[in-house]
């Protein structure tokens, strides 16, 4: 897992400094303590995207919100999906980023480093890497502890049933 973490931050232009041999969790989940949590590993998402969760229900306490990056590989895209009952705040840190969102996934907005990017809860969306060379990455905060279990995933035409 160290060697795929240490390829995916070189491969996405990240600085190496967030590879660290064992995560970390310092202070106690007790709500009552400052929390710190150091050298999260590279998980992947429903999404399908690689990601690292930072902040969380699991990781930190936290009881109303999660904090991860989320890198998009280049080329690549999210698997359609909602939060389901959930609000996502994105900033995106690098890449040019298309969302196609809606119904159908028929509307559609890009976004630029240094954006800042709200998705109401319940939106379908799927975000696409547009470069075919480097790795889009942003932060992404949700009003929801438990940051994938409430991700439902899409069909690929991006019609919703739920």
């Amino acid at each position: 897992m160290h060697i795929l973490l240490f390829v995916a931050l070189v491969t996405c232009g990240l600085p190496l400094g967030l590879a660290v041999a064992e995560p970390a969790i310092i202070g106690e989940l007790d709500g009552q303590d400052v929390v710190t949590v150091r050298g999260v590993e590279l998980g992947k998402g429903k999404q399908d995207l690689p990601f690292f969760p930072g902040i969380s229900g699991k990781t930190a306490g936290a009881e109303g919100l999660s904090l991860s990056m989320v890198v998009i590989p280049p080329g690549s895209s999210a698997k359609p999906h909602i939060h389901n009952g959930f609000e996502s705040a994105i900033y995106l840190i690098k890449g040019r980023v298309e969302t196609r969102y809606g119904d159908g996934l028929s509307r559609s907005v890009v976004n630029e480093s240094g954006d800042f990017i709200f998705i109401p809860p319940d939106v379908p969306h799927q975000p696409i890497n547009l470069s075919e060379t480097e790795a889009a990455v942003a932060i992404v905060a949700r009003n929801d502890p438990d940051e994938q279990e409430h991700v439902i995933l899409l069909p690929e035409s991006g019609a919703s049933d739920d």
